[in-house]
Order: structure tokens, then sequence, then C-alpha cells
């Protein structure tokens, strides 16, 4: 019988939606996550389609629930993601997800993710993807950057690139994330690592469809990552 996570606990949880043009695919993702009973914060990274009015419109919908942020420009999915972290405090969370807005994720894996933090059984989560239901070339990418975490971070899991996440919100607050862009995916896992938080890896689904195999970590994707993590090696 699996673990049952409590409206309470639902209540204190917090998911963090870094959205920049997700005007077609966002309000089925949030809709999702409104009626499981989880609350969340959407940051509208300077679309420049109408994602900021889908996301309202569920708002009135849930207003309760969801509560939106906007950046003027499109800073990228790591400053998005860390105007998320910011914001949360505000709102005396217990537990604190993030996960993409494109629908790539599921939000039935919520409860799965976030279940070894309610049992204590780890302080921060990264949700594995299957790596056979991967495009070969973002397969191929992903394999890459687990390697390159391991060599430059000292830290070796199954799916270094995920955009689904989960930690306790006293664990939040020892990491410094200052990515722009998909390096938060290996910063988180550093930060992790380096402040000793412990850590579970949970296997998630992966809804793979044209728009969102154009995204994520691709082999540029992957060679611009390994840039950065050059240069934060070499401050």
């Amino acid at each position: 019988m699996s673990f049952e996570i409590s409206k309470e606990d639902k209540q204190a949880t917090y998911v963090i939606l870094p959205a920049y043009n997700e005007a077609t695919r966002i309000q089925p993702v949030i809709e999702e996550i409104a009626q499981r009973g989880y609350n969340m914060i959407i940051v509208n990274d300077g679309s420049s389609d109408n994602t900021l009015e889908v996301i309202k419109q569920s708002k009135r919908k849930y207003p309760d629930q969801i509560h939106i942020f906007s950046l003027i420009i499109n800073r990228g999915v790591g400053v998005a993601t860390q105007t998320g972290f910011d914001a949360v405090f505000m709102f005396n969370p217990k537990y604190v997800v993030s996960m993409d807005s494109d629908g790539q994720h599921s939000a039935k894996d919520l409860d799965d993710v976030i279940t070894p933090l309610v049992k204590g059984e780890a302080q921060a989560v990264i949700g594995v993807r299957p790596l056979k239901d991967m495009p070969f070339s973002r397969n191929f990418a992903n394999s890459v950057m687990n390697l390159l975490t391991r060599i430059f971070y000292k830290v070796n899991v199954s799916d270094s690139q995920t955009g689904f996440r989960a930690i306790t919100v006293d664990a939040l607050k020892k990491i410094d994330i200052n990515a722009r862009g998909y390096l938060i995916s290996s910063e988180f896992i550093r930060e992790v690592n380096d402040n000793n938080i412990p850590f579970a890896e949970v296997p998630i689904q992966t809804i793979y469809t044209p728009e969102t195999q154009a995204k994520g970590t691709n082999v540029v994707e992957a060679l611009k990552i390994l840039l950065q993590m050059i240069r934060h090696q070499l401050r």
C-alpha cells in the first residue's frame, strides 16, 4: 500500500512553475495540480504570448492556491525558478517542489516525489525520468551531463538534468542557486551535495510531445552547460 499524503501536507507544499511562452500547454498542468490540493507559485518568465492571461484564468478558478509572479523580460529557467524559491518564503511552506510547466511532468507524481520529505527519509528529492523513453539526442545529452556532474560536482545521480525536484523549506534556506538557464539542474544537485543535505531519487513519468522534445538539455545545451561549469570551477 502506498503512503498517503495528508491534506495538511499538501496545503503545506508549494509547487514552483517557471513558464515561458506556454500559453497552449500550461493550463491543464496548473489545474491538475490545483485539483490535487497543492499550492502553486507560477513565474511568468517574460512571455511574449498570452501565457500570463491563461495563468490568470486558472487563478480565477483557484484563487487561494495560485500565486503569480512576473518577470518583465525573459531571464531563463534558472532565474525564474530562483524567483519562485525566493518568493515561497512569503507563504511559510514545509515543502517546495519545482517542475516544468509544459506538460512534460505529471502532477500524478507529486505525492510520490514529496513522500520521502514527509516521511523524514530525505530533505531533497530529484525525480528520475526513464532513460529508455527519452529521444536519443536527449538521452545522450543527459548521460553526458550525468558524467559531468560527477566530475565537476563529485556527486553521482541517475538524472542530473531533471526539472522535477523537491526540498524541505529548511534545506532550501541553505542552498544558493545562481544559474540563469538549464545549469540550474546540476547546480541544485551541487548545492544539495555541498551542504550535506540528504537526498533521494524517485522515479517519475515523462510525457514527450514534439514541443517538449524541442526543449530541455540537448547536445547544444549540454555544451553550454559544460562551459558554465568550467567558468564556475575557475572562480
